[in-house]
């Protein structure tokens, strides 16, 4: 998962009565479900698109009935449209979309307006056009450069229509009708190696894309990657290899020109995503759809993962229940979002606000000391953080104590259960 991010390296004000400046709205459409994907997503066809699907029709009256029920809140500096695809919703009802949360709330002038797109989802003219209706930063899903892969994956675009549309967004931007576009690409694929690897990145290095997100793949429960692995069909990376394959990102993208901004992040300067910085930060931002998650005033808040339980729930007045003086996000997540960056966190500040003492909070820093015996994880200046790229590439062990030691000190809070 925009706005007026607060200024790269302050930690993020602790949640209370400001509302948020950031929204996500999520578009499930998809014309497939990709085998590895588990977001809340509803697969329409191949032949599917927004301009004639009664069912994209309905759902985007839903989601504007529930933009025009929000709070008032301050004039959105980050907007954030994903998915499923986004691209298969025209520009028109794209339009309608943006002109109900200017309506609602107002668009900051110099507002990040962010667009999912895929590949084999659009061409030139429907580019355009959303580019009219105000998009100005646009996140292109290629995964892959490898037919053969995007379609063990599920994927319904090709590399040439990747690159295709890769010359089709560097082109605007040098026009100056997009002022930023990112490429997301998958490592820790089935069968990946890291000579292969290298491959796909010297492929996107050539694309020249101002942000790069790198994601490592999470075999989720539910999905076909899922029923492969439990039968012994899919052949990943081990532990290793996933960790080498990371690290090698950063030195690569770090060579060419990428600043690496967050585990999974990379960017030219001055191209880092704000709204995603939000996220990070642990802000608070608007979320609007089915299976969106919001947290406006620090505490997260899901929404129904299918269109019958999102309908439901939309006529119980959901906003009804919002609560400006919730105690917004606890020390364990604004510790584990903000480590993620790389500028880490300023942990006994964190910790102080939360009302934990130097006693408290021992057990952690004993937990991590092996971590930063190996230069993994630093502790300077006050501000706690993970190495780049060793320590990046090896986070999942740092959070993981973080998170098992919470749940133990969690525990003990609570004798009688």
């Amino acid at each position: 998962m925009s706005e007026s991010p607060r200024p790269t390296g302050q930690e993020a004000v602790p949640a209370g009565p400001w509302p948020p400046r950031s929204a996500y709205l999520h578009i499930p459409f998809c014309h497939r479900r990709c085998f590895y994907c588990d977001f809340a997503v509803v697969p329409l066809g191949d032949r599917a698109d927004g301009a004639s699907s009664g069912s994209i029709a309905r759902y985007l009256e839903q989601l504007l009935a529930e933009i025009a029920a929000a709070p008032d809140g301050p004039p959105l500096s980050t907007v954030y449209v994903g998915g499923g695809t986004p691209s298969m919703l025209t520009p028109a009802q794209l339009g309608q979309l943006l002109a109900a949360l200017r309506a609602r709330f107002g668009l900051a002038p110099g507002a990040e307006l962010s667009l999912e797109m895929d590949p084999a989802s659009f061409d030139q003219d429907r580019l355009a056009g959303y580019l009219a209706a105000g998009v100005n930063r646009v996140s292109l899903g290629g995964q892959s450069f490898d037919d053969a892969v995007l379609e063990r994956l599920g994927r319904r675009h090709r590399r040439a229509d990747l690159l295709q549309a890769a010359t089709w967004l560097a082109a605007a931007r040098c026009r100056g009708d997009l002022a930023s576009w990112s490429l997301d690409l998958i490592q820790g694929l089935p069968g990946q190696d890291l000579a292969g690897w290298d491959t796909q990145l010297a492929q996107a290095i050539a694309l020249a894309p101002p942000h790069l997100s790198v994601y490592d793949l999470i075999v989720e429960p539910g999905t076909v990657f899922e029923r492969l692995e439990r039968r012994g069909q899919l052949d990943l990376p081990d532990v290793d290899l996933a960790a080498d394959l990371m690290e090698h990102t950063g030195r690569r993208l770090g060579a060419a020109g990428y600043g690496h901004y967050e585990i999974s992040n990379y960017a030219w300067p001055g191209h880092a995503s704000r709204h995603n910085r939000v996220y990070w930060s642990g802000a608070g931002w608007w979320g609007f759809g089915l299976g969106a998650t919001s947290a406006p005033w620090g505490e997260r808040l899901a929404r129904p993962r299918t269109r019958e339980a999102y309908g439901a729930w939309l006529a119980e007045a959901p906003f009804a229940a919002g609560d400006s003086a919730s105690p917004g996000m606890p020390f364990d997540e604004r510790v584990l979002v903000g480590l993620r960056r790389r500028e880490g966190v300023r942990l006994e500040r964190l910790a102080a606000a939360a009302g934990l003492g130097a006693a408290e909070l021992a057990p952690l820093l004993e937990r991590w000391r092996p971590y930063r015996e190996r230069g993994l994880l630093r502790a300077e200046g006050g501000r706690w953080r993970l190495s780049d790229p060793e320590g990046l590439a090896l986070s999942n062990a740092v959070l993981r104590e973080l998170l098992e030691w919470w749940e133990e000190r969690d525990g003990l809070d609570r004798p009688g259960e």
